[in-house]
């Protein structure tokens, strides 16, 4: 905590969370929230009130000032600027709101249909005589090992995302899951006994 913030007594404050006001500003937290683990509240321009019985979820980020309403909650990893929420709202984790940056107006926004504004782009010649072969209708044969031939110079290779490419990435990334990722519908068993 740091800055002029109040936090009531009835409300619970999971490890890890930032509460942070700036000068001139105030974070006030009521009765009965729930600020989940990670969480980080920075009060800036202005006071920043969490409402009672709200609910942020873990790694929720709010900057700003403004106010969450009672019995909100906010889903985890959300992302609130400047906050004007009212009572008894519900917003999905990793929402973001209140950030104007990525906002075009309608007026100043370019033409998205117009081809004469874009100029064309033509590829490179042999670029165009790659795009004349038809594509490959089937998947080439997976060998033993699960990797497929290795693409031929020039060839792009078709990647297909399935639940074997899955496995094959986490058992790559977490060699020693593969123990744990057994189960008996498949007749397999973790102690390797046949009984």
């Amino acid at each position: 905590m740091s800055g002029d913030v109040v936090v009531n007594d009835g409300a619970a404050i999971a490890p890890g969370v930032i509460l942070q006001a700036d000068p001139g500003s105030r974070l006030s937290i009521a009765a009965g929230a729930c600020i989940g683990m990670g969480a980080i509240l920075h009060a800036r321009e202005g006071n920043l009130d969490i409402g009672a019985g709200v609910i942020l979820g873990a790694g929720v980020l709010v900057v700003g000032a403004g106010t969450i309403g009672a019995n909100a909650c906010i889903g985890a990893a959300a992302t609130l600027i400047d906050p004007c929420i009212p009572q008894m709202q519900i917003l999905p984790a990793g929402s973001l709101l209140g950030d104007s940056s990525r906002q075009i107006a309608a007026e100043d926004a370019p033409p998205e249909t117009s081809a004469a504004a874009a100029p064309a782009v033509e590829p490179p010649e042999k670029e165009e005589t790659e795009l004349d072969t038809p594509p490959e209708t089937e998947p080439p044969p997976a060998s033993s090992n699960g990797a497929g031939p290795p693409p031929q110079p020039g060839e792009t290779p078709t990647i297909l995302y399935g639940q074997a490419h899955i496995n094959r990435l986490l058992g790559t990334l977490f060699p020693h899951r593969q123990a744990f990722d057994r189960s008996d519908e498949n007749g397999n068993t973790l102690t390797g006994g046949s009984g």
